[in-house]
């Protein structure tokens, strides 16, 4: 089986080298391109690579050695007809998907005698969109987990081929999650490939009703202080590692970059924003609209992120100020 393979950020690296594992393994999977965004400017002002076209190039050294030849990328700016034409150069048999980033149109998916297959991280039909993990941290849900779905017309609505459940511990960042979901996602893939014509045969429908998640902005980083305690502490985790959750203290941007809420104690009076004190275990301890947030790492804009206790040293008079004011 022939397979373009299509995807773009850090997450979808694993998957991409799992496919080319299966090659030099003798596996009956050939990787017969690599579908991805053009090069973009993104450090220092030059045109630099998605992570997942800096490891095919990675990959090419192994399979070189393994006498396999390298693996053709293709960049179009637009899924149009040249784009097409440069696939249908490649004889794919079936398209496999992963953060890709662009709807596939029809034209496009016709180009694939087995389809095309989507890897989502997500139980769908939950969090169907771009940014299912931080959804799923931020609605505090106690699992989530990766579907293989077939690629449909409308937006992460095909029939599931593959699932696996993870369960969260409630600490999770979107980094940490997405690490975990990249590893679990090429071993899910890997053992649906190797059992492709069956796991199709048995493909389902998505049950229940859909939820659907947007593309993350940055000004969403914002931390509104008359949440609780628990609700900021799932927005830091869900935007980390962007666009980070951050306040205002006058003209001064404070990112707070690891909390914790704590358990719920005597009752303060003070607005929701204030910077309490300290705790020797906790950190900086700042009232929210519902219980108290103890951030333990933070960051001035332009500054170096400190841990709680070098950033009080440095910033005395931060007791007693009321962020987001």
């Amino acid at each position: 089986m022939k397979v373009l393979f299509a995807g773009s950020p850090a997450i979808a690296v694993p998957a991409l080298k799992a496919l080319s594992e299966m090659e030099l393994e003798g596996e009956p999977v050939v990787l017969a391109g690599l579908l991805t965004n053009p090069d973009r400017a993104r450090r220092h002002g030059h045109d630099e690579p998605t992570d997942v076209s800096a490891a095919a190039a990675l990959l090419d050294n192994a399979r070189k050695e393994r006498g396999l030849a390298p693996i053709p990328q293709l960049k179009p700016e637009k899924l149009d007809a040249r784009a097409r034409e440069d696939v249908a150069a490649l004889a794919p048999d079936i398209l496999v998907s992963f953060a890709y980033g662009r709807i596939f149109g029809p034209r496009f998916l016709a180009l694939f005698p087995h389809g095309g297959i989507n890897i989502h991280p997500s139980l769908l039909p939950k969090y169907r969109g771009a940014a299912p993990i931080p959804a799923a941290i931020l609605a505090g849900e106690k699992e989530t987990g990766i579907c293989i779905q077939t690629l449909a017309l409308e937006m992460d609505a095909g029939d599931i081929l593959a699932s696996e459940h993870l369960t969260l511990s409630g600490r999770e960042t979107t980094a940490s999650l997405s690490k975990t979901v990249s590893e679990k996602a090429a071993t899910v893939l890997r053992k649906l490939l190797l059992n492709f014509g069956p796991a199709f045969a048995a493909a389902r429908p998505q049950e229940g009703q859909p939820i659907y998640c947007h593309q993350m902005k940055k000004e969403e980083g914002i931390i509104d202080w008359k949440k609780s305690a628990v609700e900021i502490d799932a927005h830091i985790r869900a935007y980390t590692p962007w666009p980070l959750s951050f306040t205002n203290l006058g003209n001064d941007t404070l990112f707070i970059l690891e909390a914790c809420p704590l358990e719920q104690g005597a009752a303060h009076t003070s607005p929701a924003g204030t910077v309490l004190g300290t705790d020797k275990e906790k950190g900086i301890l700042i009232q929210t609209g519902s219980g108290i947030l103890a951030a333990s790492r933070l960051q001035w804009q332009a500054k170096k992120a400190l841990d709680w206790k070098a950033f009080h040293n440095g910033a005395r008079a931060f007791i007693g100020s009321c962020l987001g004011t």
